[in-house]
């Protein structure tokens, strides 16, 4: 179905990782280089970062810091009470390509994914690990061999989900108290692992591209289909029980506003970085679900 989108915010270059806080939605600007917050509304827009080497994912820890994602040159920010951004880690020993989203936890421990190869110009696609920083900012590696590890949610019961955006599917990892992943089982499966020979080959074979994803309370996820102009509803044991079809390409979502029923949805013509830096064509939507 086509939902009944309302134009939150509009006029910027590349948005990304919506997140609900202090009743207000933050979001990164790709190529505008800022940190962005605003009332449901999209009234009462402040400029909450500026990060030179490009935002990305977004959290906070326990006492109300904010973490950020700077994914050129692979470090994790942290905005001090007094707005100031200091490195929080540097995992640029761990990764070769841009860093991307990120989930924070109730316990201040970061879970950090990558592109694993060079997506805008189109390299030949490689797996990438998936990092966890933790408060301290040290950083270790809790899974291998991820398709794009991109999107990601705890679950109600508390296990990770990671949407793996060239491999056709969601993966669920066990969580330990120490942060620590279990191994690597289906959650969703959309199709096979694609042909990771070429990327127009692996692109072609996507059935859902799954980038920034939200949970809800049933459990079910909603997730951006980063080809497919879509927000597919999937649901646990069940596959895609619903879509919101767009007229544009759209590449994350997050829940919030006053009653947590509002979709926010990241909107953009496509994700090629070359077009995106010289356009000012994104759009935050609002969906009511």
């Amino acid at each position: 179905m086509k939902p009944d989108a309302t134009v939150v915010l509009d006029g910027y270059t590349f948005f990304e990782c919506p997140r609900w806080h202090d009743d207000r939605i933050f979001i990164s600007d790709f190529y505008s280089q800022q940190v962005l917050s605003a009332r449901e509304d999209g009234s009462d827009v402040r400029v909450e970062a500026e990060v030179p080497q490009q935002p990305s994912g977004l959290g906070w820890l326990p006492d109300g810091r904010m973490l950020i994602v700077s994914m050129r040159d692979h470090t994790i920010l942290r905005r001090e009470d007094d707005g100031s951004l200091v490195v929080h880690a540097d995992l640029s020993s761990y990764v070769s390509a841009n860093l991307n989203d990120m989930l924070v936890d109730a316990h201040g421990r970061a879970y950090v994914g990558n592109f694993g190869f060079d997506l805008m110009n189109m390299a030949t696609p490689d797996t990438a690990d998936l990092l966890r920083v933790d408060p301290d900012g040290s950083v270790q590696v809790v899974a291998k061999d991820l398709y794009f590890p991109n999107g990601m949610a705890l679950t109600p019961d508390g296990e990770l989900l990671v949407d793996e955006t060239v491999g056709n599917r969601i993966s669920v990892f066990a969580v330990h108290p120490d942060g620590s992943l279990g191994e690597r089982r289906d959650w969703a499966k959309f199709a096979e692992v694609p042909d990771m020979g070429d990327m127009a080959t692996a692109l072609g074979q996507l059935v859902v591209a799954s980038d920034g994803c939200a949970i809800d309370t049933d459990g079910s996820l909603w997730v951006a289909d980063a080809l497919g102009q879509r927000i597919v509803h999937v649901a646990p044991g069940k596959g895609i029980v619903d879509q919101l079809e767009f007229d544009t390409g759209v590449f994350a979502c997050g829940l919030g506003g006053a009653d947590g029923r509002t979709l926010y949805v990241c909107a953009a013509p496509d994700f090629n970085e070359h077009q995106r830096k010289v356009e000012t064509a994104a759009q935050l939507l609002a969906v009511r679900v």
